[in-house]
């Protein structure tokens, strides 16, 4: 556990703790979270000498997560996030450890867990756009899961020593949902992730000039809205296409086996793109449209100013906080506006290259180092 240890800077004593971290999700095959927590852990083991880090990982990310610090420790916990077994038997794997303080990065925190924590919560989703088309089991089981998901995700925000938001609306959220003082609750600001992946050639289905959408199908991204947009697009421009790219599931299958989609000429789906694959789309892309209704951060935009692609977005929820002036808003609800838009970034490069010019400036502010270094903050706070 503890010891005393002399910081030279400010010639005061402080206590280095043992800190746990579920890092069950790392990595990038588990999306936004899991790169989330891969780079936390990447930076915590450049700028954290002191506090000592065990990281509770599952079988198949278990090699994946390198060890560069020796105040760093994998510990094996094959346990499945939102199951029984994470209510029981993961509190007895950390228990066997002695953590002064748990960092869960995502709300799935045991109901059980008696230790000190700090909890991520990265959107309110389940809140606002409940997911009942996507689940197998019939509404009733489908009601009793999400009742439990929200007393986990409540009991989790209650407990915990802080809460770290994803941003000031995603905060506000929780503040208003779920009932929770506002002083406990810190924003830390997510950067893009540049690649260093290898680029390939277009996939054949894919024809330029195009717009690009990365990111999920699910029913708050607004993806009927963008197609509508997108027929009435094609009744005005002859040649821009769009490209929607994410990972292949229930709402996909639905989106491309609609009528909607199917009435639509210049529509291409690219279903689960590798990193190579993705950098390609973004590589090639003439703009970035995101049409989403609901974002507790809102990273995709952001990947695509990485990459110098002028962003045409919606202006709900956390996105004018984060996106700044950097891109060309639009109403999501209505597709005329969405429509309009669209077509005036793609035609009239003056804004195209301000739109450009803001983006790279925009990104100065957002950094992994920053969101570490304040997330260990929260750790010395709460510890």
């Amino acid at each position: 556990g503890r010891k005393k240890r002399k910081n030279y800077q400010t010639c005061n004593f402080y206590e280095t703790m043992k800190i746990g971290i579920d890092a069950r999700m790392y990595g990038p095959a588990q999306g936004g979270i899991g790169r989330y927590i891969e780079q936390l852990i990447k930076q915590l083991q450049k700028i954290d000498q002191n506090n000592q880090y065990i990281l509770f990982l599952r079988k198949s990310n278990f090699d994946e997560c390198e060890i560069t610090n020796s105040n760093f420790k994998k510990v094996l916990a094959d346990i499945p996030w939102y199951s029984l077994k994470e209510q029981t038997d993961f509190c007895k794997i950390i228990k066997k450890e002695n953590i002064d303080l748990m960092h869960f990065p995502h709300w799935n925190v045991p109901l059980f867990y008696r230790g000190k924590f700090v909890v991520t919560i990265h959107d309110l989703i389940m809140y606002h756009f409940p997911r009942t088309e996507a689940s197998t089991h019939g509404p009733i089981v489908y009601w009793l899961k999400d009742k439990l998901h929200r007393l986990i995700l409540s009991s989790a925000a209650k407990r915990a020593q802080a809460v770290i938001a994803t941003s000031e609306f995603t905060k506000n959220d929780i503040v208003k949902e779920l009932k929770i003082n506002p002083e406990k609750i810190t924003v830390t600001y997510q950067a893009p992730f540049s690649q260093t992946t290898s680029i390939e050639s277009l996939p054949t289905e894919v024809k330029k000039p195009y717009a690009l959408y990365v990111g999920a199908g699910y029913p708050h991204k607004n993806l009927p809205a963008l197609l509508c947009a997108w027929k009435k697009i094609e009744g005005i421009n002859s040649e821009l296409n769009l490209v929607l790219a994410g990972r292949k599931n229930f709402f996909y299958d639905q989106l491309t086996n609609s009528v909607e989609f199917k009435n639509c000429q210049r529509i291409q789906y690219v279903s689960n793109p590798t990193d190579p694959q993705l950098e390609t789309l973004y590589q090639n892309a003439d703009l970035f449209v995101f049409p989403s209704l609901y974002e507790g951060f809102g990273l995709p935009p952001l990947e695509a100013m990485l990459r110098n692609i002028p962003v045409v977005s919606s202006n709900t929820s956390c996105l004018q906080e984060i996106l700044g002036n950097a891109v060309w808003y639009f109403d999501p609800t209505d597709t005329e506006d969405m429509a309009r838009k669209i077509l005036m970034t793609f035609d009239n490069t003056d804004l195209r290259d301000t739109l450009q010019k803001s983006g790279v400036e925009l990104l100065k502010k957002y950094s992994w180092e920053k969101l570490t270094y304040e997330t260990l903050h929260t750790y010395q706070k709460s510890g």
